[in-house]
């Protein structure tokens, strides 16, 4: 592609500002790649998991203060469909899980992963979807403050002159 007689490669995909762009418009990419990221950092920590030194709370800190926002970087801006937040559910499950351990099942005696539904009960912090929509709303409060005259507005409210 030649644009002022320069001349630009047509690609299927690029890096810009630490996200995946596509020529599809594909969020796939990009949640591949953060969840990549969060694991990066998970494992990068992974030996102070199961350690029995540290307490639940401060392992679920460390899940929030470094893995988290690797996963959720930019995601004020993402349309997930359904496929995409399960992923993310299931990285913020299997964290959780790895945080809290198994427990003994009370009929048969034997070692058991928790349920989503037990998850949800000792993690009583927002999961991950409801950190989503609350960095959705507050970049949303941020955009309705902007003076009327500056430009990124005009594509928050879609009006878009030229």
């Amino acid at each position: 592609m030649k644009i002022d007689n320069r001349s630009f490669e047509v690609v299927e995909e690029f890096k810009y500002l630490g996200t995946i762009l596509t020529n599809q418009n594909s969020i796939q990419e990009e949640i591949k790649s953060r969840l990549k990221s969060g694991n990066a950092c998970y494992h990068s920590v992974q030996n102070l998991a199961p350690s029995s030194l540290l307490s639940k709370n401060v392992k679920i800190k460390i899940y929030r203060i470094i893995s988290l926002p690797a996963v959720l970087y930019g995601c004020e801006t993402c349309s997930l469909i359904w496929g995409e937040e399960c992923r993310l559910r299931v990285f913020e499950n299997r964290v959780l899980r790895r945080i809290f351990g198994p427990r003994r099942d009370e009929v048969k005696g034997e070692l058991r992963k928790l349920h989503n539904e037990e998850l949800n009960d000792l993690y009583p912090s927002p999961n991950i979807f409801r950190v989503i929509k609350s960095r959705r709303k507050r970049l949303a409060g941020h955009v309705a403050r902007m003076a009327e005259e500056e430009r990124r507005i005009q594509g928050f409210v879609g009006e878009i002159c030229g």
